[in-house]
Parts: structure tokens; sequence; C-alpha cells
């Protein structure tokens, strides 16, 4: 698989904000840390501060996705998953995680609570029409597949 490299900037906004960081080199997120203290209550959503800024190139976006520990062990998400970052915003990243459990949930400085997935743009044109090229599945969704079992 071919990797593509680009350089992102990335801007400390306080003192309690860190880079996010690959956890190993094959990894395709770089984890996002809290960059503040606060409790999640059963059922709650809020932002989350992370401290930092981006300046990526344009044709750029980056895609704030759960982890999935937080998810299994303690029902905690990213609510509007992938998030999206656009390259022309300059604005904190502030992450909106969601308690799903029945417990409350505490979130430290420098905890780990989501990943940041950067990935190229297609510039498209829309292009309006009365009809579309048909094919064995047509307009056939939500499960019109079927479930299928492996033997």
């Amino acid at each position: 698989m071919e990797t593509l490299n680009s350089d992102v900037k990335i801007k400390l906004l306080d003192i309690n904000a860190h880079i996010p960081v690959k956890a190993s080199i094959e990894a395709a997120g770089y984890d996002i840390y809290s960059g503040e203290n606060t409790i999640l209550e059963p059922g709650e959503y809020k932002a989350i501060s992370t401290g930092f800024s981006l300046e990526m190139h344009s044709g750029m976006e980056a895609q704030v996705r759960p982890r999935s520990g937080l998810a299994l062990k303690h029902g905690v998400t990213v609510l509007n998953s992938p998030g999206t970052i656009d390259s022309d915003y300059r604005g904190e990243v502030k992450i909106i995680l969601i308690n799903h459990s029945k417990n409350p949930f505490e979130i430290k400085i420098g905890e780990r609570i989501a990943q940041l997935v950067f990935s190229k743009i297609m510039n498209i044109c829309l292009i309006q029409t009365n009809s579309l090229a048909q094919t064995k599945r047509g307009d056939g969704g939500f499960g019109s597949t079927g479930i299928h079992t492996i033997k």
C-alpha cells in the first residue's frame, strides 16, 4: 500500500495541549488527548477541549473518530463520527463525546479521547440529470441484499 506524505502544522493553544501521536508506525490514526478535566454523565454529550488547532493543505481533511477501547469498556464515543475538520478551519479542535453508559465517565487532561485520520479530498462537479444508469441492485438499500451466513 502506498502512503502519501504531507506536512500538517499544529498550534498548541494552552499548556494542557498535547500533539496527537500515532501509537505505532502502521497506525492509521493519531491519538487525540483531552485538554481539560471533566465528567460526562450518563447520556450526556459535550465538546471536549484539545488545546490545539491545525493547518492542513487544501485538498485534505482530518476525520475525528472514536477510540474502540473507550467505546467497548466505557460506552463513550464520538457523537458525530466521523467528525470532519476542513482544511480552512483554524479554530481549536474539540471532540464531541457522548456517554452511552449508565455510569459517569471521568476525563482527565492528557487522556486519549479520540483519534485523527487524515484524508485526501476529491473536488467533484455534481451534474443534475433526469436519469441514472441501471444496476442489478437498483434502488435497494437498508439491508436489501439480505443477511448471509458463510458456512
